[in-house]
């Protein structure tokens, strides 16, 4: 079966939506919905499910997290690949997510996510070989991948620790949102590789591959412009 001619369009289309989501709302990369923070800041004791359903809700909505894993899969074309590279950002980010409100280290939420802002400018960059043909070689894609993991983590557990949510509790119910964050990332990497797999077999994939990462390069700055924007006059 052959990906429709307009996906590649409608998948760049999709992109440059994100960055319009950007522009209107830059500063909000890792913040979650008023509701659900007020709701966070009143329960106290164990609740696995809705903490679970937090995690997953966070991770299925927050764009640079999809961005990045987007570069980080795009040209992998072995699942055991993808497992790899899906599960060191997975250890970086739930290492840093959990020890970060543990021991209440906290990170300017607007340097953090201007960090991640520039994850996904390094990994656009690293898709269109401008390592190699400026520099002459190929920096570890592995060890990017784990480290920007790190600072994905940081950027949640900052807003964690701004919500000030009960000690009673507290680790069992980090840890179900960690395992929501982690099922929420497998459903989009999911669907990521299904469209991803139909528009490989298409003759014009290699064409649009570079405009897409061009985008998601731009997709990066503006976030990373957003974010010390928001820094410089917080």
């Amino acid at each position: 079966m052959a990906l429709p001619s307009h996906w590649p369009r409608t998948l760049l289309a999709a992109i440059t939506m994100l960055l319009l989501v950007f522009t209107a709302d830059g500063a909000l990369a890792h913040a979650i919905a008023e509701g659900d923070k007020g709701y966070i800041q009143e329960i106290s004791g164990v609740n696995l499910i809705a903490f679970a359903y937090l995690g997953a809700k966070h991770m299925a909505t927050g764009y640079d997290h999809i961005l990045f894993l987007l570069g980080v899969i795009f040209f992998l074309y072995r699942m055991k690949h993808v497992a790899l590279y899906v599960t060191l950002f997975a250890i970086g980010h739930s290492t840093t997510m959990l020890l970060g409100v543990l021991f209440n280290v906290g990170i300017n939420s607007y340097l953090i996510d201007a960090i991640i802002g520039l994850s996904v400018v390094y990994k656009a960059l690293d898709n269109l070989g401008a390592y190699q043909r400026w520099f002459g070689f190929q920096p570890n894609t592995k060890v990017a991948t784990l480290v920007f993991g790190l600072f994905h983590g940081f950027g949640l557990s900052t807003k964690i620790i701004e919500y000030d949510i009960s000690p009673d509790g507290l680790l069992p119910n980090l840890l179900a949102f960690n395992v929501g964050v982690e099922m929420g990332q497998m459903l989009a990497l999911g669907a990521i590789l299904i469209v991803m797999g139909y528009w490989r077999r298409t003759a014009s994939f290699f064409k649009h591959a570079y405009f897409a990462n061009a985008a998601m390069l731009c997709a990066g700055f503006v976030l990373i412009g957003m974010q010390l924007t928001g820094y410089a006059i917080s």
